[in-house]
């Protein structure tokens, strides 16, 4: 399984990061890209909410694309995609797409309640 390490050198600038398909399960090093904005990681085994919250210190992340990465797939199995979505907005609060779809003001108010 691979991570995001090697970033180092364009941690201050990288604004989109985009490496679906790239069997990384891990995201150990993501808080160093302080400027990303997007990250497209969808088909990726990321099994843990923990992995998630790593993307909690990135200030200007708005965009993210995780469909059918292991915990998408295991929520929506559990529940629904409108569950998956409310739960990275929990942790997420400055998302403004999630999976190709805009955040709704009342998704928002779901996951701020």
């Amino acid at each position: 399984m691979k991570n995001l390490a090697g970033l180092d050198g364009v941690a201050d600038t990288l604004e989109e990061l985009w490496c679906s398909y790239n069997n990384i399960g891990k995201l150990s090093g993501i808080e160093k890209l302080t400027n990303l904005r997007v990250l497209y990681m969808s088909n990726n085994p990321i099994k843990e909410w923990g992995e998630i919250d790593k993307l909690a210190g990135l200030p200007n992340l708005e965009d993210v694309l995780l469909v059918n990465t292991a915990l998408n797939l295991q929520v929506c199995e559990e529940s629904d995609s409108a569950t998956w979505r409310l739960e990275l907005l929990k942790r997420l609060p400055n998302l403004k797409k999630i999976d190709g779809l805009d955040v709704s003001d009342a998704e928002r108010g779901a996951a701020a309640a």
